[in-house]
Order: structure tokens, then sequence, then C-alpha cells
């Protein structure tokens, strides 16, 4: 089975198909937040610890780093947000950009094995950063859009993540290390693109034998209650075969669809994660007693005879 395994100085996360997903925090991103791009831009971190420290206390197994903010020092100021956030958590982090030099600036500041964000099929940006992820010994994330830009159809999608799967490889960078993000269309403006991800998930999956990730929020971008609509997309993402996502820990609807997603799947054994996140204590702040649980009764109509 397929496992990528991402590192801190001094933690480990591994994605994999029998594996709990990982999610990947998102909000380390001035994209769309001004208040955070003008901040970072200044030099002023604060949003930027906080954001670090509420996500990894939410449930985020990984934050992703990114400092894209348009007329600054881009290389610099990811470095510094790298230094920074590893300072604070032992988390790994995906260093995210489409600046070649500022993934470069940020994989020399990382203690660890980083997931980088990303590279994209055009034969440019393949040339510019494979090297690169491969220098390091990082893992990369493979977007599945090329010089033709994003396909609407999933098939085309399929063969520029088999593309980039095999330029990698041509420099030493096993599929193990290469995450393919599937590309999340919203569903508001097409009707189909949830049915599309989890067809192609299954043959990452099943046919180039890859782990997967996606910006989750994109599905339900220009709907309302969105929140709901993007944990539900996540639960069944992660039944056709989804490894991990770049979503908000913050929601408490995402991590808990998440987490059941696992359960139900077979990859948290014993439901014991389930059980230490959201069993109710009883007065005192004891565990209840098994009888007195919530479903008690079926709980015993359940249990094997004598």
């Amino acid at each position: 089975m397929t496992e990528t395994v991402l590192s801190s100085a001094t933690r480990e996360v591994v994605i994999g198909f029998d594996r709990p997903f990982v999610i990947i925090g998102e909000r380390i991103n001035p994209t769309g937040r001004p208040k955070l791009a003008a901040e970072m831009a200044a030099g002023d971190f604060s949003t930027v610890v906080a954001d670090a420290l509420a996500q990894v206390e939410a449930g985020a197994q990984m934050l992703d780093v990114n400092a894209g903010i348009p007329l600054a020092d881009e290389p610099a100021i990811l470095a510094e947000t790298v230094k920074l956030v590893q300072s604070l958590t032992d988390v790994p982090l995906s260093i995210d950009s489409s600046v070649v030099e500022a993934l470069e600036a940020g994989l020399a500041a990382y203690q660890g094995k980083a997931l980088v964000n990303s590279v994209t099929g055009e034969e440019e940006r393949l040339e510019r950063v494979l090297p690169l992820v491969a220098k390091h010994g990082a893992a990369v994330v493979a977007i599945s859009n090329d010089e033709t830009g994003i396909s609407e159809d999933p098939d085309v999608r399929f063969a520029v993540a088999k593309r980039i799967v095999e330029r990698a490889a041509d420099h030493g960078i096993p599929k193990e290390d290469v995450v393919v993000d599937p590309l999340v269309m919203p569903v508001g403006a097409m009707a189909t693109a949830g049915r599309q991800v989890f067809a192609l998930v299954r043959r990452l999956r099943e046919e180039l034998g890859v782990n997967t990730t996606c910006g989750a929020s994109n599905v339900s971008f220009g709907l309302p209650n969105r929140h709901a609509m993007s944990a539900t997309f996540l639960s069944m993402a992660i039944a056709s075969g989804m490894t991990s996502a770049i979503t908000s820990p913050l929601h408490p609807e995402v991590v808990q669809a998440v987490m059941a997603a696992d359960v139900l799947m077979g990859h948290d054994p014993d439901c014991s994660a389930w059980i230490r996140r959201f069993r109710q204590p009883a007065g005192g702040g004891e565990p209840a007693p098994e009888g007195r649980r919530r479903g008690g009764r079926a709980a015993r109509r359940a249990e094997p005879g004598p």
C-alpha cells in the first residue's frame, strides 16, 4: 500500500490508503485575506501564530504555509513563516507557492521532509519544481492541469496526473512521494463536479497507486452553508479513497465528518480516536459507565448471547 511519509524535525505523519485521513490546515494563506496579507508584508505574524496553534488544537495533522502577497518579497516572507511555524508546533508542513524561488527558500528553511505544494503539468513547471523536490528529498502535490488549463473532462485530468507521476519518476521521485490533486470544481457551477472527483480518486488509487489531496472548500464555493457541504464532500471523497485534504479544521462539522469517515472505513481501530474526542464525561469529569452511555439499551441488545 502506498504511504507518503512527511516529517518535521521531531514528528512523522503518514498519508496512506489504510491510514487515518490527514487534515492539512489551510488557514496560513493570505490569498483572499487582505488583513493577513498586510500583516505578513509588514512583518507582523501574530495572526499566523494564532492560526497555526488553533488549527493544530482543532485537529490538523499538517499545516499548509503560503506567503503569496503581491509586490512583497515572497521568498523571504515564506522562509520566515516556515521557521516561525516550526518553532510553534511539531506538525509537518506543506510549503505552498506558485513562485519557484519561494519554494526553494521555504525548503531551505524547513527542518524535516516537507510536502511541496505544488507542481502542475506544464513542461516549464515540471522542469523547475521536480529537481527542487528531488534535491530536498521532499514530497510534492501534483495538480492535474497543464498548459491547456483545467479540463472539464476527468479523463484528461487523469492523463495529466499520470504524466506528472511519470516525470517525477524520471527525477528519482517515487510515486509514494507524489500526492495528486484531481482538482475539485465548484459543484454550484458544475453539477457533476463531485462525481468526477470521486471517480478520479478511485482511478488514481487503483491505476496509479498514488495518494490524493484537494482544496476541499472549492466544492462549496458560492453556496450557502458551505461547511456542511464541504464536510459531506469529504466523507464521500474518503469513501472513494481520498487520503488527505487541505481544509480548515476550525469548523467542527468538517472534523467530525472526517473522523466519522475514518471509523466507517476501518481506519480508526476500535473507534479509539472517535471515543477520545467525543465521549461525554459523567459528573465530576469521569467517563460515563458502560450502562449509562447513550444507546446503552441498543448496545445491550446487540451483545452476543451466552
